[in-house]
């Protein structure tokens, strides 16, 4: 090794000692005759010190140091003269004091501060991204998911789990969103799909008698991107035979329990996790992914304001709609800009508006339609207005915001509201975890659109035994053997108990649509594995990247990812996705369609 110590490690013990570090120059100050820098590598800094009256040649060569140079020092290590410790440094006691250096490299001017965590424009930080990894706050997030991986291998390792890596280049299988294809040289107009998720491979390892499976699995889709989504990802991958949904929630809580409670000890956990049906989340919070680290729950005032005579309740109502809303403590003094600027949200979502109303401050003595401004409240009886007040559990100063329609956009609506107030309200504890658990999903949704029924999850979810006669007479209350694990507004993991019966499966496919002919060809060799003997089997599949992203409280899983794409699903700092070729492409036996970009 080019270095005795790292740059962490360093304490009062090590006083007297003759050292050589390695690394880059965080920092120089050059007070006279003395040249002080801040030496960094992974595990931190030391202060370096360069004194002509110890070695003139080292100090001379420190005197032309700049800013993330690359050196060795060597020297021995010194207690800090009294009153200039740095108590915010585990090496803040000790100095090394140079007695020679060696410059492996010099360094061009940064295009950003490294030393100093300032604000800077994402796409200068995703193209010099090997520069953005030297700050620390980078450094620590790439190191703790480190760790969380190793701890997620070790857990699984003393459970009894094997390790199986599963291909990358795959065939196409619908997933629910678009694949990566691969275009293939020996086979020509024959393409390889990029794996969505193992998930065929992880059944076909339960049918070869694996039992437990697990896989730090990449991961790719081609969807749109946004703060919580890349291209491609990483998940834990797990899979278990003769197992039922309690086996595998049980395990999931024990890991992420542990995990957080070993590697992140100043956070706080929700414990045990709550356990909450598809049908009360989406009616308390309007979404299947709720943050329960805060209330602003969601309350339909439908049966109340049925027989009213406000237009935009009534017409709701009348074509099959619903009325809800949130209260907002304290709120009552939003100004008209404000409440504006909530509406417009709204508005983006597809809502035609919002009503508002706001209980003056006072007391619930009195004429309450006196105290209630609203455009809506003159079309509200009194006993209206107190059975809607009670519904909320509203007081006086406090806001209701309140959105009328289909009830999807209603949620929907509601859903953004409510975490766009508990960020202004700032009721988002950012040192708390609040997993829980959302069961009982219906095993499908209706597309209006191609007028068919999809998959809420993924076709191999297997329904609940006693809802299989449903399958023929009403598909759309079947409900699935399926579990999330969300925490704090997010989607952590999907999983479910798999469907290990060819009938079975399928009857799936064919109320999905698929005929008999795209049965066979997108599914035949997996379908004929289940004659095999398969096993009862389930799994689950937890997103690393956003697992780490919550235990960082970065604001995108980009901040934990060593090279992401930007939110355009480009690599700026490679330039990809690049053009091929016109040889390349005569070997791939593609053609571009328009001529200009064919390169």
């Amino acid at each position: 090794m080019l270095k005795s110590h790292s740059c962490g490690e360093l304490r009062a013990h090590s006083i007297g000692q003759n050292v050589t570090l390695a690394g880059w120059v965080h920092r120089r100050r050059d007070h006279g005759g003395l040249i002080f820098i801040d030496l960094r590598d992974r595990e931190g800094l030391t202060q370096v010190v360069f004194n002509p009256e110890v070695s003139p040649d080292t100090h001379g060569i420190a005197t032309g140091l700049r800013s993330e140079y690359v050196i060795q020092v060597t020297g021995g290590v010194s207690k800090r003269p009294e009153g200039t410790e740095n108590r915010k440094l585990p090496t803040g006691e000790i100095e090394v004091v140079a007695s020679s250096i060696k410059i492996f490299n010099a360094s061009k001017t940064p295009p950003f501060y490294i030393n100093e965590e300032v604000d800077v424009d994402e796409s200068l930080l995703l193209k010099y991204r090997y520069l953005h990894l030297r700050r620390a706050s980078m450094r620590d997030n790439i190191m703790l998911r480190h760790k969380v991986i190793k701890y997620m291998r070790d857990f699984l390792d003393t459970r009894g789990f094997i390790e199986v890596e599963t291909p990358i280049l795959i065939k196409s299988t619908p997933e629910g969103a678009r694949d990566y294809v691969v275009p293939s040289r020996v086979h020509a107009g024959k393409f390889y799909a990029l794996p969505q998720s193992p998930q065929q491979l992880k059944q076909l390892l339960m049918i070869a008698g694996i039992e437990k499976y697990y896989q730090v699995a990449r991961c790719f889709r081609d969807e749109d991107q946004r703060a919580d989504r890349q291209p491609e990802f990483t998940q834990l991958d797990i899979e278990m035979s003769f197992v039922d949904e309690e086996d595998i929630l049980v395990l999931l809580e024990d890991l992420f329990t542990s995990l957080v409670e070993t590697l992140t000890p100043h956070i706080k956990l929700v414990k045990p996790f709550p356990r909450l049906s598809y049908t009360e989340v989406m009616d308390r919070y309007g979404t299947d992914k709720p943050d329960i680290r805060y209330g602003l729950e969601l309350k339909d005032i439908s049966p109340i304001v049925a027989d009213s005579d406000f237009g935009v309740f009534k017409s709701a109502i009348q074509n099959n709609g619903r009325v809800k809303g949130i209260c907002l403590p304290g709120c009552a003094n939003y100004t008209r800009k404000q409440i504006e600027e909530l509406t417009e949200i709204a508005k983006g979502l597809g809502a035609k508006g919002l009503v508002s109303m706001e209980w003056a401050h006072g007391n619930t003595e009195g004429d309450l339609s006196a105290q209630v401004k609203s455009v809506a409240a003159k079309y509200l009886k009194l006993e209206q207005l107190r059975a809607l007040m009670d519904q909320f559990g509203a007081k006086p100063g406090d806001l209701i915001l309140i959105a009328a329609g289909d009830l999807n956009l209603v949620n929907k609506v509601l859903d953004e509201l409510r975490r766009e107030m508990a960020r202004r309200l700032n009721l988002c504890d950012p040192n708390l975890m609040a997993f829980a658990y959302i069961l009982d999903f219906p095993l499908f949704d209706w597309n209006d659109e191609t007028k068919m029924w999809d998959s809420t999850h993924h076709p191999f979810t297997a329904p609940f035994d006693e809802d299989i006669p449903l399958l023929d007479s009403d598909p759309g209350k079947v409900r699935a053997r399926h579990y999330d694990i969300v925490c704090n507004g997010f989607e952590l993991s999907s999983g479910s108990i798999r469907i290990h019966n060819r009938d079975l499966q399928q009857k799936i496919f064919s109320i999905l649509g698929y005929s008999k002919e795209e049965v066979i060809n997108k599914f035949g060799d997996f379908l004929e594995a289940f004659e095999y003997g398969a096993p009862p089997h389930g799994g689950i599949a937890p997103g690393i990247d956003r697992f780490v992203m919550l235990l960082t409280n970065s604001k995108t899983i980009r901040d934990v990812m060593a090279f992401p794409k930007n939110q355009a699903a480009i690599d700026v700092m490679t330039d990809a996705p690049s053009y091929l070729s016109d040889k390349q492409l005569e070997e791939l036996h593609l053609k571009v369609l328009d001529e200009e970009k064919s390169k």
